[in-house]
């Protein structure tokens, strides 16, 4: 089993719903991104999703667009962040991190050495945005070197499409709430609950619901019925404010712990 999918073997049997905050490495400070996400793992995080920098980031709202431009301003790329995973597993071998962004990056500096890079460092999957599942091939030299290879599934995904992204889903499946880009405000609870429903029948891996969860509430509705929730916009908006690490890590704990909270008081709830 991977490290991911041992996380979430973990997760239900304690019926605890997963929680997973996605940071943009490099930002607001490139020395302070190990911290934080160390900060997250102490406020709650189940799993971290590690967003890497690039300049046409296509899913994503303003506040990750503007996280991806001031990240790259300060010269962050991909072996600075594999340099931090390394230095990340050093004190935590246990949670997984996942790293989230686009194709063009990984080709640069080579799929197969970055396949071999990323699990030397530590790193468990990969979610890359534009590089869906009918150009699997792409990726195999990911899936081959151990690697768990992420999909998006949508609102607007057709039924024969949807068989193909579960069957070849690996770690967990990430569902998108609504048809749209990352950060947005419109978000139906109840059409989301209707379509994951839907999705655990043919699904083979855990379901992590994620784009416009802002707060405890939302995401405390959705783990009713999802495996997981991601959540990104929001805190990355919270930490662009942070004027040093410290207080980028404080920032962090103070964004996560209501959340984690909301999550453990439903399943404290179900169990009573």
């Amino acid at each position: 089993m991977s490290r991911i999918s041992e996380r979430f073997a973990e997760l239900q049997a304690l019926h605890r719903p997963g929680l997973i905050p996605f940071i943009t490495a490099g930002d607001p400070l490139p020395e302070a991104t190990v911290a934080i996400m160390h900060a997250l793992v102490e406020a709650g995080a189940d799993l971290i999703e590690l967003g890497v920098p690039f300049s046409d980031p296509m899913a994503d709202g303003p506040v990750i667009q503007h996280a991806n431009e001031r990240a790259l301003a300060k010269g962050v790329g991909l072996g600075q962040i594999l340099d931090w995973v390394r230095e990340f597993r050093r004190c935590d071998t246990q949670t997984p991190v996942v790293l989230m962004g686009y194709l063009n990056p990984v080709e640069i500096r080579g799929v197969e050495r970055f396949a071999a890079e990323a699990v030397e460092a530590g790193v468990d999957g990969v979610l890359l945005v534009d590089c869906p599942v009918e150009e699997i091939a792409t990726a195999q030299p990911l899936r081959a070197a151990g690697l768990d290879q992420i999909f998006l599934a949508a609102p607007t995904t057709d039924e024969m499409r949807l068989q193909q992204v579960c069957a070849a889903a690996q770690g967990f499946l990430y569902y998108v709430s609504f048809a749209g880009i990352t950060g947005a405000a419109h978000l139906s609870t109840d059409a989301v609950r209707e379509r994951v429903t839907a999705l655990r029948q043919r699904a083979r891996t855990p379901l992590a619901v994620g784009f416009g969860v802002k707060d405890a509430a939302t995401a405390a509705t959705i783990a009713e019925f999802a495996d997981a929730v991601v959540i990104g916009s929001a805190l990355v908006d919270t930490l662009a404010g942070g004027v040093d690490a410290a207080d980028a890590v404080q920032r962090a704990k103070a964004f996560l712990a209501p959340i984690r909270a909301a999550l453990d008081a439903l399943t404290a709830g179900h169990a009573a």
